[in-house]
């Protein structure tokens, strides 16, 4: 295997950060206090081709590999973790339609899609079934010309704040073998939001429940085939769990850069930090931790590109492993810059308290551990 980066991926990650330092990076701290990312933002982004990552170049996108979008989220991270993960939510949602939908959704809605005009959101979990996904309640009824949707999602980000949602329902029976993918409009009829949740991280994403009541939604909606909406969705969340890895990588970076750069200037009995011997061996610990997720998480993508019989074991252990990496060096870096660590002015407590669901979404890291298990036991290696 080659681990260097290729030319081209180098100039995507610089390009990203260049973008991201710029746009993002400046702003991430006013856009947490006001709860939302400003809509002209995404253009941007979608001028640089971050809006359909990995949809073929036939079909509108960028046509890059996983592994080049695990390089754009980390990159995008460094600047905010939270804006860079609603772009991977979008782009789960753009892979999705430009994969599955039938032609006429595609022509109604895929190019301003790809050029996030047009923001897409993802409803699978709801309040009764989180990590039991197959176990959701809510239901499309065939009607004429089209589905009555009933039901409610929960913890959905994006919701009142994107133009659409892929919404996974109950289309036939009780598992995964009952449920389907439907596109719904934010101007459906029948489809209401909750208020928005409080949360702890990821400040600057709206999240909300999405509360369908008797919402029609018309036959060209649905996104391919009747009851194999769950292949759709596990299919998507591999990629998912890459990018959320990915995201905690990036933000981990950063804050060990803010780090470095603290204890080089912070002076204690008469020296710099980076100079008493004990500190820099926790430094080093981090950044050895650090350099294994990476190359753990970049490897997981090359098996997903390659579509390697043990891509999705991959994709599990990368998720759980990178994301726990992550966690541990933002609270570290907090630890090494004592109390100024705790303020918002230095921008790690925000990193801390981001980072702390990517162990919970795109399959909690428990999860992770029994898809790890299951392969390890069936023998598929």
């Amino acid at each position: 295997m080659e681990f260097a980066l290729t030319e081209d991926q180098d100039a995507v990650f610089d390009m990203v950060c260049a973008f991201s330092e710029a746009e993002i990076g400046p702003y991430a701290q006013r856009w947490e206090e006001d709860g939302t990312i400003p809509r002209s933002l995404w253009p941007k982004a979608g001028d640089l081709g971050l809006g359909g990552i990995y949809v073929s170049e036939t079909n509108g996108g960028t046509g890059l590999s996983r592994l080049d979008a695990t390089l754009i989220f980390e990159a995008m991270s460094m600047a905010c973790p939270s804006v860079s993960a609603f772009l991977s939510i979008h782009n789960m949602c753009a892979d999705i339609l430009a994969t599955y939908a039938h032609s006429d959704l595609q022509n109604q809605i895929l190019n301003e899609v790809i050029s996030l005009k047009r923001i897409i959101s993802y409803c699978l979990t709801e309040p009764g079934s989180g990590s039991d996904a197959a176990a959701l309640a809510t239901r499309a009824e065939r009607t004429d010309g089209g589905y009555i949707l009933n039901g409610t999602k929960a913890f959905i980000s994006g919701a009142s704040y994107s133009d659409g949602y892929i919404v996974m329902v109950r289309t036939g029976q009780e598992g995964a073998k009952g449920i389907s993918a439907i596109f719904v409009d934010k101007d459906a009829k029948g489809i209401s939001f909750g208020a928005l949740e409080r949360k702890m991280g990821w400040q600057a994403q709206p999240t909300a429940q999405v509360q369908f009541d008797n919402c029609f939604v018309p036959s060209e909606h649905l996104i391919g085939v009747e009851n194999q909406g769950f292949h759709y969705a596990m299919a998507g969340l591999d990629g998912g769990r890459l990018n959320i890895a990915a995201c905690s990588l990036g933000a981990a970076q950063a804050a060990m850069n803010k780090t470095i750069d603290y204890m080089q200037e912070r002076k204690a009995f008469g020296k710099s930090l980076d100079q008493f011997e004990s500190l820099q061996f926790r430094l080093a610990d981090l950044e050895i931790d650090l350099q294994a997720a990476r190359v753990f998480l970049r490897q997981a993508a090359w098996k997903f590109d390659q579509q390697e019989p043990d891509a999705s074991k991959h994709c599990a252990m990368a998720k759980k492993f990178v994301t726990e990496i992550g966690s541990k060096v933002v609270d570290q870096c907090l630890q090494l810059h004592g109390g100024y660590g705790y303020l918002t002015d230095y921008g790690i407590e925000k990193l801390v308290r981001d980072l702390r669901v990517h162990q919970i979404l795109e399959g909690t890291n428990e999860i992770m551990r029994i898809i790890t298990a299951r392969h390890l036991l069936s023998n598929q290696q």
